[in-house]
């Protein structure tokens, strides 16, 4: 898709210049216990204001439903943003109506204004047109760099697109640029990895996947409902044995698009899951029947690497087996390391997203070397399935 950029704005100085960011942070004790999503959009914000654009920052916070709750306000956000960004942050209590008026109408060149939650608004999650009107009276030109939020028609990522000049700030732009390098137009063989817990979660991932790349690596507790599907006996494992349907399904839609699946060859398994239980590595025929896989064996790990080696292109969504407690974490932490330092090598081009799989590779120590981390979630997941994002259409220029 072509969207304009911040390299589009020129002579800016002096204009309100609105932007959509992702503050939604964890908060503990009333301070921001992680400040990863604040410090993504800290490019866009300072270029801004360095430019000498009044910077009017729009955000939710929680879920208000409409309405002002008090412990999901963005005041406390303001004086976090402040420290990181290293310049003062004015905070105003409210995004609409004279409160945000006001604020913006004493603001100089280059000042940073943070309305509060725009949640508290019910026209905002309704992405109602009077809201949206609302939000643009205060600015010249809107500037989305929330592509976390861009899943959701809401007034400030879809609404107020419609109504003001739109741009793409640099964290959305490089989240555009990664994705449609990974998926768009993505230099081949391109491997997907696509891990977690239960099919049903994933099922419009898995049929949009195997029409668009090569290899196909299935993992996690997913994997299980495909090896019974093929006749394994998975034990007590985790396994949606009633999509064994839907997994043929899959399994048949990628032979016809030429897509190899790639599922374990031997399997981690034990009787409790806990850190540290009692496991030993069989191979798929001898999974004793009161045995829980937990992770893949080496066997599969080493067609793993072997298949990262073979790409030029990998997406990666979700872990390989329970990564959060040792020793379940072994595969995902060998194949994360392995991606990353083909990455690292200038030979993949990586691009991994989603919770799970964000955690699972800060936990290898591989996120800093994968070209591209999202933090986005389920806008990542919804672009992995082919759906079209309202916040990122609404840009298009």
């Amino acid at each position: 898709m072509a969207f304009k950029t911040l390299d589009d704005l020129t002579d800016i100085a002096g204009k309100r210049v609105l932007v959509r960011v992702d503050l939604n942070v964890p908060m503990d004790g009333g301070k921001v216990s992680d400040t990863t999503r604040i410090e993504r959009v800290l490019p866009t914000i300072r270029e801004l204001s360095d430019k000498k654009a009044k910077v009017i920052l729009l955000a939710h916070f929680g879920r208000p439903k409409g309405a002002r709750v008090a412990d999901m306000s963005l005041g406390p956000v303001a004086l976090a943003v402040a420290g990181l960004l290293g310049r003062p942050v004015v905070f105003a209590d409210d995004c609409i109506g004279q409160a945000a008026k006001d604020a913006v109408d004493v603001m100089v060149d280059g000042d940073v204004l943070l309305l509060e939650n725009t949640r508290y608004h019910a026209g905002e999650e309704k992405n109602d047109p009077d809201f949206a009107k609302a939000l643009a009276a205060n600015g010249d030109i809107y500037v989305n760099d929330a592509f976390s939020a861009a899943h959701r028609a809401h007034g400030s990522t879809e609404g107020i697109a419609r109504l003001l000049p739109a741009y793409a700030g640099r964290t959305m732009q490089a989240e555009l640029e990664a994705l449609g390098s990974a998926l768009g137009n993505p230099v081949r063989p391109v491997l997907a990895v696509v891990g977690g817990a239960k099919v049903s979660s994933k099922i419009d991932l898995l049929e949009n996947l195997v029409a668009k790349v090569d290899m196909l690596v299935i993992g996690g507790g997913m994997a299980n409902t495909f090896l019974a599907a093929q006749g394994t006996d998975v034990g007590k494992s985790l396994c949606e044995h009633d999509l064994a349907e839907t997994a043929k399904r899959i399994m048949t839609a990628a032979d016809k698009a030429g897509c190899e699946i790639v599922l374990p060859a031997d399997a981690v398994v034990a009787r409790e899951f806990k850190a540290g239980a009692d496991n030993e590595t069989v191979s798929l025929d001898a999974i004793p029947a009161d045995g829980m896989i937990l992770d893949v064996g080496a066997a599969s790990i080493e067609t793993v690497k072997t298949k990262i080696d073979a790409a030029k292109t990998l997406v990666w969504n979700g872990p390989l087996g329970a990564f959060e407690i040792a020793p379940f974490d072994t595969a995902t932490v060998a194949a994360a390391k392995h991606a990353a330092a083909n990455t690292k090598a200038g030979k993949l081009n990586s691009v991994a997203g989603g919770g799970d799989t964000v955690a699972a590779l800060n936990h290898a120590g591989a996120a800093d070397d994968f070209s591209y981390v999202s933090t986005a979630g389920g806008a990542f997941l919804e672009w992995l399935e082919g759906k079209e994002l309202p916040g990122v259409k609404a840009l298009e220029a």
